[in-house]
């Protein structure tokens, strides 16, 4: 098994589109910091702005994180009619950011010292 792969060409990939990466729950987790949307205790879940039986999608600007406790009494109703306002609007992250986010927190190999300065 090889300690150092070492990349000689870069290969553009297109998207699927251009209004940033694929929804998904991880995500949004991970863009909120696993911090709830209404109150900033830990989340587990997510929860829709405008609920899901009012017409509301899984997208980045409907879904924050949440906990069950926060997510059961809100219902279908909107932040503001719960009388819940978020903390902070929901925002479309780029791939970039969220690639960080995703990736797990490793250390270096120690065999890799004279590789990580190139």
């Amino acid at each position: 098994m090889p300690t150092v792969v070492r990349l000689t060409t870069h290969v553009m990939t297109r998207w699927r589109h251009s209004c940033g990466p694929a929804w998904s729950r991880a995500g949004v987790l991970a863009r909120d910091g696993r911090r709830r949307g209404f109150r900033g205790r830990a989340a587990s879940t997510i929860d829709h702005v405008l609920p899901r039986s009012r017409g509301g999608a899984n997208t980045w600007l409907n879904t924050v994180a949440a906990c069950g406790g926060c997510n059961q009494p809100k219902g279908d109703r909107t932040p503001s009619e719960a009388r819940t306002p978020l903390r902070t609007a929901p925002t479309v992250p780029t791939r970039a950011a969220l690639s960080l986010l995703l990736m797990p927190a490793s250390a270096p190999s120690p065999r890799w010292p004279h590789w990580e300065l190139m």
